[in-house]
């Protein structure tokens, strides 16, 4: 192909619509882009750096065998004295996309190339969680019915219930749903025969609205913050009022920049996709941080505790919170 017919076609991808880009995703996976069924990223886990363990109380994966090895060593999540630890947990491209559009089409599995690996350790996290917390916009965009770890990666399904029992959890984690509006149709998968104990939580219009639109009765529904925006005060009493260790949030990137303006995330886990995604007005991506300015008000430093390999992929962990941690075992 000429120098101009390479330009003239990069300039038509660039400016197609966000209808183009719809009806490009419906038809399916262009040719050479990973899938579930042909992924990228499934190399075994080197670890390249491990920071030692901080004194005080952990929850940690020293068993079983299967996860320790897959995970390249154990897992040790530092607790703190009075309230759930928060870890997140994102993939992310080269050049910081975390979604392939703004509107829950595209998943994390887009951006990771559905890389095994990264869902191996999307299920270990889980496992160690008494929590999962979901944005609104996660849960329009997912067609799965749990965030549980068997869902995300099934090979390990009973490795991952072992190390609960092993940690004297409840047999699934608690998925929290927040919603800042009520904007959720009863009949999304995840709301229809919930897998997992699930609480939505919002403000009071926006539980009044869920109310009428008639949710199942087995989904508890709380109320936090002010009408028009949920509040950290709302955010840290809730997490502190559902108990447990540790929280694992999982999205979206509006959430996400939501409790980082708050100082409600300890750790961050981020698997950086050896990917560029490229962005323009017309096909608009999400980045990690979304709706929050940090910077130069709220800038948030982190502290690289751990380097991890999966081929080109880098499993990233942060240290993004200073905290107490109680003496006392967990």
């Amino acid at each position: 192909m000429s120098l101009a017919g390479a330009v003239r076609g990069a300039v038509s991808a660039t400016t197609a619509g966000p209808e183009e880009s719809v009806r490009a995703m419906a038809a399916g996976p262009a040719a050479g882009l990973p899938t579930r069924e042909h992924p990228r990223g499934n190399e075994p886990i080197r670890t390249l750096l491990e920071a030692p363990v901080e004194s005080g109380p952990v929850r940690a994966v020293r068993r079983p065998s299967g996860l320790v090895h897959g995970y390249d060593g154990s897992l040790a999540v530092p607790l703190a004295q009075d309230r759930p630890v928060v870890i997140a947990n994102f993939a992310t491209a080269l050049d910081g996309a975390v979604a392939m559009d703004r509107d829950g089409r595209t998943s994390g599995g887009d951006v990771s190339g559905f890389s095994p690996t990264d869902r191996f350790v999307m299920g270990l996290l889980r496992a160690v969680a008494d929590t999962v917390i979901v944005g609104a916009g996660t849960v329009r965009g997912s067609s799965g019915r749990a965030w549980t770890p068997e869902a995300v990666c099934p090979t390990h399904s009973e490795d991952y219930a072992e190390l609960r029992r092993d940690l004297g959890l409840a047999r699934q984690a608690t998925t929290l749903i927040v919603t800042a509006t009520g904007d959720l149709d009863p009949g999304l998968p995840a709301l229809v025969r919930p897998r997992a104990p699930t609480i939505v939580a919002g403000p009071a219009a926006a539980i009044a609205r869920l109310r009428a639109a008639g949710l199942p009765d087995e989904i508890v529904m709380r109320t936090i913050g002010e009408d028009g925006g949920l509040g950290s005060e709302g955010l840290a009493a809730l997490l502190a009022d559902l108990g447990g260790r540790v929280a694992l949030f999982e999205g979206g990137p509006r959430l996400f920049g939501a409790f980082l303006a708050a100082n409600l995330v300890d750790e961050l886990f981020l698997t950086l996709a050896p990917q560029l995604v490229g962005r323009s007005d017309r096909a608009p991506r999400l980045a990690l941080v979304e709706e929050s300015v940090l910077w130069p008000e709220l800038p948030r430093w982190a502290e690289l505790r751990s380097v991890r390999s999966a081929g080109s992929h880098l499993l990233l962990r942060y240290r993004l919170r200073e905290r107490d941690r109680s003496s006392s075992a967990p």
